[in-house]
């Protein structure tokens, strides 16, 4: 490995920080988007058994809010329920756009690394024929050794970025789809709430629990 990390030239420097990149963004999103982390199956059941007891005090609300994301945007409807349902709908559509950005917070910089590396490999393949025909041009063809160093150097950066591009690629792909995924788990049990607390509908137990 590092025999060919050598032979890539200096562009591998860049490319093996990016996939260093990739793997901590990777690790640190899949521990944070953890379905049950983001959207607790009991909390709107526990939200809602506190308001039928009368035990929402402003201890449990705070214990709310710091809970989790769905924790986040319920504890701002109720925050304002009492306004009325469009005061708390409002209210509820702002905690979540705070939420969603947490959410996709460093998906950006996977998505920009999964754009770059084939570039520098692309880059580093041009450096390389660069170096294959300044040395035809002044050896002409009989020095082996430095023709295939350069054509070596070509293909090694071409091979690494795509080596890195494609999980990051993958990655991000991944991490996209469980956000709105988590997202849409999130409004429904927003909306229950709200239609719960403002009597458009009747929230049952087994609904409640489930979320």
């Amino acid at each position: 490995m590092y025999e060919l990390i050598i032979a890539g030239g200096w562009l591998m420097l860049p490319i093996l920080l990016s996939s260093i990149v990739v793997i901590a963004i990777a690790f640190e999103r899949y521990w944070t988007l953890r379905r049950n982390k983001v959207v607790p199956p009991t909390l709107l059941g526990q939200v809602w058994h506190w308001m039928k007891q009368n035990q929402l005090s402003k201890e449990n609300l705070h214990q709310l809010r710091s809970s989790s994301p769905l924790g986040t945007i319920l504890a701002a409807g109720i925050s304002n329920s009492g306004h009325g349902r469009e005061v708390m709908k409002d209210s509820i559509e702002e905690a979540a756009n705070q939420v969603i950005h947490n959410l996709e917070k460093n998906l950006s910089p996977l998505g920009t690394v999964a754009a770059i590396a084939p570039l520098l490999g692309l880059l580093g393949t041009v450096i390389g024929m660069i170096k294959v025909f300044t040395a035809i041009m002044i050896e002409g063809t009989g020095n082996a050794g430095v023709l295939a160093g350069g054509i070596s150097e070509a293909l090694i950066t071409t091979a690494a970025g795509l080596t890195v591009a494609i999980p990051a690629l993958v990655f991000h792909r991944f991490f996209e789809r469980r956000v709105d995924s988590l997202v849409v788990e999130m409004e429904d049990q927003a909306i229950k709430l709200v239609d719960a607390i403002h009597g458009d509908r009747v929230m049952r137990s087994d609904e409640a629990s489930n979320g």
